[in-house]
């Protein structure tokens, strides 16, 4: 069954490409979506400070028919996360304990997005090519280096060769010694950065089997890559700045790892080898 992405996830992926009257709906909807539900369009104008025609324009872009249906989609959305109440995206130091559960509440929503939104069949090849590629590339630039090297890291513990960088020419140039035997897994919030699509082509290019992690499909390392692995974020919740949220990406490294690792004794064995020469290391 096709997996479908939430009207929120819609928002946040196309947030930079909506004008200015068109953000203010979005960062209203992000802040406080339950009101919107009991909304009419003319009250969610007024409340955004912008016009019905602003607002039946957002709707167009967001891929739904129009207010009312938006409203419906993001009723069930509330009723599909079992909470029936969305997470609060207010942080506050005078009230630490309410707000480390608003984040938890995120975080968790996140997740349970990124996890519903992933192509069971397409995982499962994801899966093959992985465990017999020759040499497995992570690839990434700036905020996601460190899932690229986490990947690389529990690759490597289970005995699956992985290589990662965190300098971007030295990721491209080792990107050019691969071939039909390996594979390429790009990660990027966005799936726009230049210097991954840059590599993607390359790999591409040398017939390396590529998988993106990306929060867009549509974007063009999603529409690049073999196979595409979507991830949700809730990056705006808290501020208005960009703020990349890595939870979502290191929720997919963790499952690919998981399933890479569960039912295999070479995997198990290896991982035990590491961990006893990494415990000798501890005081």
């Amino acid at each position: 069954m096709e997996k479908q992405q939430t009207v929120m996830d819609t928002i946040h992926i196309l947030y930079e490409s909506f004008f200015e009257q068109e953000k203010k709906i979005a960062d209203y909807m992000i802040k406080d979506h339950a009101k919107v539900i009991n909304m009419t369009i003319g009250e969610l104008a007024d409340a955004c400070g912008t016009s019905v025609a602003t607002v039946s324009r957002f709707c167009r872009k967001c891929e739904v028919d129009g207010f009312h249906q938006l409203k419906i989609m993001l009723a069930k959305e509330m009723a599909d996360s079992g909470t029936g109440t969305p997470a609060s995206s207010h942080i506050s130091r005078t009230q630490i304990g309410q707000s480390l559960q608003n984040i938890l509440a995120n975080k968790i929503d996140e997740i349970r997005q990124t996890i519903s939104l992933i192509d069971e069949k397409q995982l499962g090849t994801i899966l093959d090519y992985i465990k017999t590629a020759r040499i497995v590339q992570f690839v990434a630039v700036g905020n996601t280096i460190p899932v690229a090297l986490d990947g690389a890291f529990k690759f490597n513990e289970i005995g699956i060769k992985a290589a990662a960088g965190t300098i971007w020419e030295t990721q491209l140039a080792f990107s050019l010694s691969l071939g039909r035997d390996d594979v390429m897994i790009a990660i990027s919030n966005s799936g726009e950065s230049r210097r991954i699509v840059k590599m993607v082509r390359q790999a591409k290019e040398n017939n390396v089997v590529t998988v993106g992690i990306t929060n867009n499909p549509n974007s063009t390392v999603g529409k690049c890559v073999d196979y595409h692995i979507q991830t949700a974020t809730r990056e705006r919740l808290f501020s208005n700045e960009i703020c990349f949220s890595r939870v979502s990406a290191m929720t997919v490294i963790e499952v690919l790892y998981l399933f890479l690792t569960v039912g295999q004794e070479r995997s198990y064995d290896r991982m035990s080898r590491c961990e006893s020469l990494i415990a000798d290391e501890k005081l």
